[in-house]
């Protein structure tokens, strides 16, 4: 097999969130030989008939430039890919709106103004300390919304095997199961940690009561993901910079730089409420809830669909052409205008 086979690119920040993917293949391949690509190491395997590459950042190495870094090294060294995934973990942002808690998964889709993605501390700094965001990030291509349409349908009517991708991990990898210490317990936003193991120095007083759920299955939030090259361990400016956005669903920190090189959906597990609180005992667990929406994703995609897509290079390139002419649209109105004012 050559570099040329596949399809669709998956990119993990951390190790744990690439051995999560790799536990829902059907089938995982052997190192292809080095000379058939560069500049990073890969695993490969297979999902039906898609042909899937499996990039994951260096060791120590998060955020946005890292993520654009090997988002192209995996363009240029698989040709054709043509569907990307972003697939990890995050921080979840429970509101009235979302009751999300840990080990729900959160995707990135088109809302509002935004593409599903938005970077948070890409702006302008003005007077009296206001922050004025810039840029637009793409959405995910149509190939995998139409993909996320068919799982909506499947929620409705109850076909979903998220327990099914689950269940592979009960084996070979426990500790990707669902974690019975600590408790998913979320606090105020304006309650800081205490200390102690496990939060127990957090005290009950501050803690948001919320019903059992019914199912131990994860909740599937749609809607923006927020994307930055801070670490958010705030809750406080959490919940404000999700109300400027118009509500966000999660803070991750490497999606912002894969939308206008690798355009991907992201799909996060939620390991965290991006608070002082944050510790990493359920970030396993998120981890595996990501990789089976996943799954449940690429399940979906039409082989021929993703056949007659564009590759990301293509799309990419189209891309640049459109900016180019908007570009030149804009020079000529502009122009005209300073003609006519002469």
């Amino acid at each position: 097999m050559d570099s040329e086979a596949f399809t669709i690119g998956i990119i993990c920040a951390l190790p744990i969130e690439c051995t999560a993917v790799l536990t829902i293949l059907d089938e995982e391949y052997p190192q292809l030989p080095e000379d058939v690509y560069y500049g990073s190491r890969y695993q490969f395997g297979r999902i039906g008939v898609h042909e899937i590459v499996i990039g994951c950042l260096s060791s120590g190495k998060i955020g946005v430039v890292e993520a654009a870094s090997i988002a192209s090294k995996m363009r240029s060294s698989f040709p054709n890919i043509r569907v990307g995934l972003m697939v990890g973990v995050g921080g979840g942002v429970p509101s009235e709106e979302h009751d999300i808690r840990l080990g729900d998964v959160v995707v990135s889709q088109p809302t509002g103004v935004y593409g599903g993605v938005v970077q948070y501390d890409a702006g302008k700094a003005l007077a009296d300390e206001e922050f004025e965001r810039t840029g637009i990030l793409c959405p995910p291509p149509d190939v995998l919304l139409d993909a996320l349409t068919l799982i909506h349908i499947a929620q409705e009517r109850g076909t979903l095997h998220i327990a099914t991708h689950l269940s592979r991990f009960d084996k070979p990898l426990p500790s990707y199961c669902m974690p019975t210490e600590p408790a998913d317990q979320l606090y105020l936003s304006t309650h800081l940690h205490k200390g102690g193991k496990n939060c127990l120095d957090c005290g009950t007083e501050n803690a948001v009561y919320r019903e059992e759920r019914d199912s131990k299955l994860p909740v599937i939030h749609y809607g923006t993901i927020a994307s930055g090259n801070l670490l958010m361990r705030d809750a406080t400016k959490r919940d404000k910079i999700s109300q400027e956005l118009g509500g966000v669903l999660c803070f991750e920190m490497e999606a912002a730089g894969l939308m206008n090189l690798f355009p991907c959906l992201v799909v996060r597990g939620i390991a965290d409420y991006a608070d002082s609180h944050k510790k990493k005992n359920w970030q396993r667990y998120a981890a595996a809830t990501a990789a089976a929406f996943a799954r449940e994703v690429i399940d979906r995609l039409a082989p021929f669909g993703v056949i007659q897509a564009r590759t990301i290079t293509q799309a990419m390139d189209e891309m640049s052409k459109q900016l180019a002419r908007n570009t030149d649209v804009t020079q000529q109105i502009k122009q005209n205008g300073d003609r006519k004012s002469c």
